[in-house]
């Protein structure tokens, strides 16, 4: 039939497109797995030792970027310097002419939560109740809050519920201590129970965390003294504690809400997909936005393979041409990688240059349909670009391509800054009227969703400076 090339035609570029959008989801670690195994599985598939620049085709150093492609258009030009960088190593160098390398190289170990708490209570935990606590620690949320009960952990593992339970107490003492609770009063009690070892607690601290939070944010230090048979004083002294030591949300300190475990965004930094510094690492030149390429050579489908397909038994031809045309393919996708991630970087670097220079509180609002507008592409495309990949800005801090669409960072940051300026606990309608001044137009509500965000407690509850 007449519409049969092309469906073939449609299949083929189905087949195309789905691989190339398929790669660029991968983290640097996940590509250099998946051609790992294309090289091991395709015998038409071959990587040259020969180490040549994806952009210009020219032979690269033995270490380091492009030589061309790493200088700028002109000594004036102030744009980013963008380019992809075949090697598999990872180190923290510059464009620079030596091309010098550190002995060892730069790793980065962030964690995730989980693995964070595993590590510690590990050493101090029988085997059986290893497998269970990092089970455990796979239910918690943002916070650092278990979704799931003992009794249902216990039926899982068969274990007796007040096995599990002393698990669990024991997995709250380690950092971040309440970690495991299962709400931020317990949290708090668990934190009460850790200093109390290690220093003075204020008496009636556990009835008040216990009972009398509510109260306490109200300022009615009278009536809980009244109710505990205590003074006023008293109370005061425990309010003074609690704003001072304890943190309802026990992970919010450390991880925010990026780290959390059932986020599809969250990430194990080990070592960046993308570099961002300065051209010879010095201040006065253009950033340069390296995009590592994880092989150390260059891919290409086997000279001599190919050209045996016409010796090749009727039996074979199929088989080897099938090998030739996935290798092809392989090669041509992982190009449209390199070029979608060029684009997005050129345009990404450029719009948060302030936020990449000077830190969180210059971050612009940026959608990821705003920039797919603005490079022709669809959204879904740069979703997958930006989707786990990682960043190491110049100050050397390692950040998931995804925060440069945070349009709240700036904000939180903000709000942090004038919480830590501040001469007395500010509410959270007052910290809306000072952004207002400053023209940010945000709701109370956003402003403590925020505050929380950032680990930080309500006026109310926070020590005045001046006391």
């Amino acid at each position: 039939m007449l519409i049969l090339p092309s469906q073939q035609t449609t299949t083929s570029m189905s087949a195309h497109l789905a691989q190339t959008m398929t790669l660029l989801g991968l983290t640097l670690g996940e590509l250099q797995q998946k051609i790992d195994s294309e090289l091991a599985s395709n015998p038409a598939l071959e990587l040259m030792e020969e180490r040549t620049c994806p952009m210009c085709q020219r032979p690269l150093p033995p270490r380091g970027p492009c030589p061309i492609c790493s200088q700028p258009a002109s000594s004036e030009s102030q744009d980013p310097i963008v380019f992809i960088s075949p090697r598999e190593d990872f180190y923290t160098g510059s464009a620079s002419s030596t091309g010098e390398v550190p002995e060892e190289p730069f790793v980065s170990e962030s964690v995730d939560l989980p693995s964070y708490v595993l590590r510690q209570a590990a050493a101090d935990l029988p085997t059986e109740d290893r497998v269970v606590a990092a089970y455990i620690l796979t239910h918690l949320d943002e916070d650092g809050f278990l979704t799931t009960t003992a009794l249902e952990v216990a039926r899982y593992h068969h274990r007796l519920p007040s096995e599990i339970t002393a698990l669990i107490e024991k997995l709250k003492r380690y950092d971040p201590v309440g970690v495991c609770s299962a709400n931020p009063i317990e949290a708090m009690l668990a934190q009460v129970e850790v200093l109390s070892e290690i220093m003075n607690v204020p008496a009636y601290t556990r009835e008040v965390v216990s009972k009398y939070l509510h109260q306490m944010s109200q300022h009615h230090y009278s009536e809980i003294a009244h109710a505990l048979m205590t003074s006023s004083q008293q109370i005061q002294k425990v309010a003074a504690f609690i704003s001072e030591n304890l943190n309802p949300f026990p992970a919010r300190a450390h991880w925010g809400d990026v780290r959390s475990p059932n986020n599809n965004d969250s990430e194990v930094f080990h070592q960046p997909d993308i570099l961002i510094y300065h051209l010879n690492e010095n201040p006065a030149n253009p950033l340069v936005v390296e995009i590592i390429l994880p092989i150390r050579g260059t891919l290409r489908v086997n000279p001599l393979f190919k050209s045996s397909l016409k010796q090749m038994e009727p039996n074979k031809t199929e088989e080897w041409r099938s090998d030739i045309e996935k290798a092809n393919l392989l090669i041509k996708c992982i190009q449209q990688r390199s070029n979608a991630l060029k684009l997005l970087l050129e345009k990404l670097v450029v719009l948060q240059k302030d936020y990449i220079l000077q830190g969180d509180l210059e971050m612009k609002p940026l959608t990821r349909a705003k920039i797919a507008t603005m490079l022709d592409m669809h959204e879904s495309t740069i979703s997958r670009a930006v989707s786990s990949k990682t960043v190491q800005l110049p100050n050397k801090k390692i950040v998931p391509l995804a925060i440069f669409f945070d349009r709240s960072l700036s904000h939180r940051t903000l709000i942090k800054q004038i919480i830590e300026d501040e001469d007395h606990p500010l509410s959270d309608s007052e910290i809306q009227q000072l952004l207002k001044e400053q023209g940010i137009e945000i709701a109370r509500r956003t402003v403590a969703k925020y505050r929380s965000m950032e680990g930080i407690l309500p006026g109310n509850l926070r020590q005045s400076k001046n006391r």
